[in-house]
């Protein structure tokens, strides 16, 4: 069995722009990954799916493998399950590590881990995907949805709800294709804590995300 990283990058972020490649701690949120990456020990290789010809070539001079994507398959108005599954035709090994390089606090361990848990799991579960715990009070449609208004509870004793991160999914590639997500019918929830789980999404999440990976750096010195 054949895993690989899957890194999907592309160009025309708009909430931050050029996120995947504007400095971040002394590089880019492209090669910190790729970098991660690299010292993966149980993944067969890294495979950069982009439409930037930029991108594609730091892929490139990292000795990582480059698939070109289609410019429909990078824009704002295709579905992600279009991608999905465009994404998963195109890459040759026989599972999908799918690992976003907007989750730069995620640990190496953390994804040793995870590749090793899946490889146990495969046969019950049809995809691992990292995921952290949700304690918040929650609403929807102006009612709470995960506790009793009338006899709250502290916010430690919420039930426990697992907010899906994307930091890391693996999945067979077959089963990619056919569910066109990197969710399969019966995924493992893989936990992670709140600090690995951070995404880039917006500015706020760039610029703390950087603060504690340079103070990670910092610790390990």
């Amino acid at each position: 069995m054949k895993i690989k990283a899957l890194v999907a990058v592309r160009s025309g972020s708009q909430r931050v722009v050029n996120k995947n490649i504007r400095p971040f701690a002394g590089s880019t949120l492209l090669e910190v990954k790729l970098n991660q990456l690299k010292r993966i020990p149980n993944l067969d290789g890294i495979i950069v799916n982009s439409n930037d010809d930029q991108m594609l070539q730091i892929a490139q001079n990292m000795g990582c493998e480059t698939v070109k994507r289609d410019q429909f398959y990078a824009s704002n108005q295709v579905s992600m399950s279009d991608v999905y599954r465009n994404m998963a035709e195109n890459f040759d090994a026989d599972v999908v590590a799918y690992i976003n390089v907007t989750n730069p606090l995620l640990k190496d361990q953390t994804i040793i881990n995870a590749i090793e848990t899946y490889k146990k799991i495969s046969g019950e579960y049809d995809s691992l995907n990292s995921a952290h715990l949700i304690k918040e009070f929650l609403f929807k449609d102006n009612l709470p949805i995960n506790y009793d208004l009338r006899n709250q509870p502290r916010s430690q004793d919420l039930p426990d709800i697992a907010a899906l991160n994307f930091a890391i999914s693996i999945i067979k590639r077959e089963k990619m294709m056919e569910c066109r997500n990197v969710v399969g019918y019966n995924p493992k929830i893989y936990l992670i804590d709140e600090i690995e789980a951070t995404d880039i999404d917006n500015q706020i999440d760039f610029d703390f995300a950087e603060f504690m990976y340079l103070r990670n750096l910092k610790n390990e010195e």
